[in-house]
């Protein structure tokens, strides 16, 4: 294998390596092939193995203590998974599925430890995977909190072009798997909610929207979507500061909770 001829020489976990060292890595892995609809690992397993994508795609989803399933992310080639946990003898805590024919090169936790103490850089790699993802689920909490439905949904499907984008005819596709229950799965809303502003979209020309594919037609416009409520309420706290003393305490309070209200409400239509 030449340097830079599969996706894994990109996997942030291989970065700072000479390609010497990248290749003593790799010859210790293992090769494994997953079919779509199968999984790699369970949610709740022992995380005994730690996997990086070489083809196809990756969706991760946890079940919530009401058995609701929550779409995490979807990874494709070059990007790690069940890294982070392996490294610190949890278990899983989501369930890996391919959704589409995959491959990906695994190392049981063990071996990767041992690896860690002859290439320091591959540990200093890790726990900077750990802080990225860290900082990525806080977005996204953050996201669920305080985000309009729609701009979430806007959000999602931006990240997800920023993922997996591919140019066509009509657009940019969205080119993994995708239905709409996937976008509420991800969005914490519902599927009514979903199937509703997605639909408001392609009327409007935003999006085009085929069996398990999305496709952005006019990506701007999602864009000002996703950013037009925050500019809403950087707006309404900017003119109350600017007031200053005109406006009392009591009434700072009361745009303060309007706007949080907002959100919950938004959110209790989900």
């Amino acid at each position: 294998m030449n340097p830079g001829e599969e996706p894994v020489w990109r996997c942030l976990l291989l970065r700072g390596l000479e390609d010497s060292e990248r290749l003593a890595i790799l010859a210790e892995g293992h090769r494994r092939k997953v079919l779509a609809g199968e999984y790699f690992f369970h949610q709740g397993e022992d995380a005994e193995w730690l996997y990086v994508i070489l083809s196809g795609r990756v969706k991760l989803a946890q079940l919530s203590g009401e058995g609701e399933q929550v779409v995490v992310n979807y990874f494709g080639p070059g990007q790690g998974v069940g890294i982070i946990v392996a490294l610190n003898n949890a278990a899983y805590p989501l369930s890996a599925e391919a959704v589409e024919d995959s491959e990906v090169v695994g190392w049981h936790r063990d071996e990767m430890r041992q690896l860690m103490l002859h290439y320091p850089q591959l540990a200093l790699n890790g726990m900077q995977m750990m802080g990225d993802r860290f900082t990525r689920l806080q977005d996204r909490f953050r996201d669920v909190s305080t985000k309009r439905v729609e701009q979430r949904i806007a959000r999602s499907l931006l990240r997800l072009v920023r993922q997996f984008g591919k140019k066509t005819d009509e657009g940019v596709l969205i080119d993994i798997p995708l239905t709409r229950q996937d976008v509420a799965e991800m969005t914490g809303t519902n599927l009514y909610n979903v199937s509703r502003i997605l639909s408001k979209w392609e009327q409007q020309g935003w999006i085009v929207s085929h069996r398990k594919q999305i496709i952005l037609c006019k990506a701007h416009e999602l864009v000002d979507a996703r950013n037009r409520g925050d500019s809403l309420i950087h707006s309404v706290r900017k003119s109350t500061k600017e007031m200053g003393d005109k406006v009392s305490e009591s009434d700072k309070e009361k745009i303060e909770a309007a706007i949080a209200a907002a959100a919950l409400l938004d959110g209790a239509a989900d």
